[in-house]
């Protein structure tokens, strides 16, 4: 399968599952089933009430399942602002601009990215660790969202000795923090 294809249909299907969601999800399940294995069937038993929940549930309530990549590697730090004007940045220079209520780093925007812009690959490929947490997290809750991560993880190469160290080690010890301004 096209990892273009795959890239544009993961980012769909890792947006929040609204009426647009569902209205474009059988184009989705035409063009890149076979990328995502289960997937439909699983979320077609949920229905959309269910999914929605799961999905608050998922992404917005479980700080191992976050959305927005940069923070598994700089937690809630200053750094973190640097890793986002950063990103915004390498958006610019390949003449993308992002709306107002985007993050750079929020997964779905930077498979959009991948999908239409070689340059997106290699972004995907340098937050690969991100990727890896994100996907063992929603494993270990049982989640079929691991089935889309799953998809992601087959259209990139392989992990480094690196990167699965630092996976490792992140699944250990959480994302970095900061305590600026805090007195013991």
């Amino acid at each position: 399968m096209n990892k273009a294809v795959t890239w544009q249909a993961a980012a769909h299907l890792l947006a929040y599952p609204d009426e647009r969601f569902w209205g474009r999800l059988p184009l989705i399940e035409q063009a890149a089933a076979p990328c995502f294995p289960g997937f439909a069937a699983a979320i077609h038993a949920m229905g959309p009430g269910e999914l929605a929940a799961h999905y608050v549930d998922m992404f917005d309530l479980k700080r191992r399942c976050c959305l927005y990549l940069t923070y598994y590697a700089d937690g809630d730090t200053r750094r973190r602002g640097e890793s986002l004007a950063a990103l915004k940045g390498r958006y610019r220079a390949a003449g993308w601009e992002l709306m107002d209520d985007e993050l750079p780093d929020f997964l779905p925007v930077m498979l959009e990215f991948a999908a239409l812009d070689a340059a997106g690959a290699a972004l995907l490929a340098e937050h690969r660790v991100g990727i890896e947490l994100l996907r063992s997290a929603l494993d270990g809750y049982g989640s079929p969202y691991t089935i889309v991560l799953d998809g992601v993880r087959r259209a990139l190469p392989e992990p480094t000795a690196e990167q699965r160290a630092a996976a490792a080690r992140l699944a250990q010890d959480g994302p970095p923090a900061e305590s600026v301004g805090v007195y013991r």
